[in-house]
């Protein structure tokens, strides 16, 4: 028997904000999703897959008009005219409180239940699905508790949105445990609404997030796709994750400690992007770019910043043949003199709290409460989705410290201590 397991396609995904990035691929990130769709059903049809177990978050929300849906529904007709059934639940993203619009699905498209968990059995692979779908986007209790028990002489499946115990950047939805997972005595854990690739159990049985199937910001980096899974004859499961995206997300970080100057860097860029082109077969990519790392050139790089910048952008052209677009620039680099910067008097006093800071998320956590006033009187793109500021998460507030931190000893080493 064999089966894909996908989740969290997003169809239609909308692109907040990125038309306002210089050069952005904006067409091209916008049909991503749909291309990432095509090849889920591709790649179903040619390993002849016997189902298709789609866990949660097909769409991104309620359909702008109907052409969502339409384009859904005919990637179903194909694996219906290949005689490939689909099993699917609804999300967060698409709760039955959510949608607006609606299709008929095909025959062989199903749909579990937002009311109670169904089990669907498949006598001619021997297999039982239980699922439930979200009758609401925000689903606070642990669905899986009313599963019910494995079906005997079966192989049972549990199709399941879940944030699992919780994981940065997810809403905490649906949670569960490994072991309320396994106390149900199912063989397989298709779970969706963790974006990042993770098994959380290799074994007995055997529970698998497979990511989403196409990044869509720089939160989202690496390799996106689905599982595909394999039970032989004595119930012995092997799993091998598939990519399907079309354009993939990456950091470039580039270690600046041994450059002497701003065209080193650039160089060093230029290894670096190489080596991501390689690692990614040539895909096309979207870049930020961090350059750290104390080193000579920062002076230089710091005082014609908007020069250097644009040297990366037109290195990354000419190397990737334009295949990449950069996303961003950080500049994280520093004088390698401030490491001889005092820790005593006010400047280390300063820097001694911003440390501490970092290390405490209590007192993050109060900082970032202080800091709500300010988020309501921001722009939206600077307080929602992937380029957000981050103020109300004590961990982004934290690496801004460090940050803060490194400016601040840049500036005193430049203009002095006594000023």
């Amino acid at each position: 028997m064999k089966f894909l397991h996908a989740a969290d396609i997003h169809l239609d995904s909308p692109l907040r904000g990125l038309q306002r990035y210089e050069g952005a691929p904006v067409e091209q990130i916008r049909q991503a999703t749909r291309k990432a769709l095509e090849n889920l059903v591709t790649l179903a049809v040619e390993e002849r897959v016997d189902f298709l177990l789609i866990a949660g978050d097909i769409y991104d929300g309620d359909w702008k008009d109907y052409n969502t849906g339409l384009f859904f529904h005919a990637q179903m007709v194909k694996l219906q005219e290949a005689d490939i059934p689909v099993f699917l639940i609804a999300g967060n993203h698409d709760a039955a409180n959510r949608m607006t619009r609606s299709l008929r699905l095909p025959s062989g498209v199903h749909m579990f239940s937002d009311e109670e968990p169904q089990t669907i059995l498949l006598d001619d692979f021997g297999v039982a699905i239980h699922g439930q779908s979200f009758a609401t986007a925000a689903v606070t209790e642990d669905l899986a508790q009313r599963y019910p028990m494995a079906v005997r002489n079966v192989f049972n499946i549990g199709l399941l949105h879940t944030s699992a115990t919780g994981r940065e950047g997810h809403e905490r939805y649906a949670p569960c445990t490994v072991e309320g997972l396994r106390s149900k005595q199912y063989n397989y854990w298709a779970l969706g609404h963790i974006h990042q690739p993770e098994v959380l159990r290799e074994a007995d049985p055997l529970i698998v997030f497979p990511g989403n199937l196409q990044g869509r910001h720089i939160r989202e980096t690496g390799p996106r796709g689905c599982s595909l899974v394999t039970v032989d004859s004595h119930g012995n499961i092997k799993t091998r994750f598939q990519p399907l995206d079309v354009f993939r997300w990456e950091l470039c970080r580039v270690d600046c400690t041994a450059a002497d100057s701003p065209d080193d860097i650039v160089y060093l860029f230029d290894t670096q992007l190489t080596h991501l082109l390689r690692q990614h077969e040539n895909m096309p990519l979207a870049v930020r770019v961090l350059l750290e790392g104390a080193c000579p050139a920062h002076e230089r790089l710091a005082a014609k910043a908007d020069r250097w910048k644009n040297e990366i952008r037109a290195t990354a052209t000419e190397r990737s043949q334009g295949l990449v677009w950069i996303e961003k620039i950080k500049i994280h680099t520093l004088n390698p003199a401030t490491h001889s910067v005092s820790q005593e008097g006010p400047m280390g006093e300063l820097l001694q709290f911003l440390q501490e800071l970092q290390q405490h998320p209590a007192e993050l956590g109060e900082l970032s409460g202080c800091l709500e006033e300010l988020l309501k009187k921001l722009p939206p793109e600077l307080t929602a989705g992937a380029d957000s500021l981050g103020l109300d998460n004590p961990q982004r507030l934290a690496q801004m410290m460090a940050e803060v931190e490194g400016l601040l000893l840049g500036h005193f080493v430049t203009h002095g201590g006594d000023r």
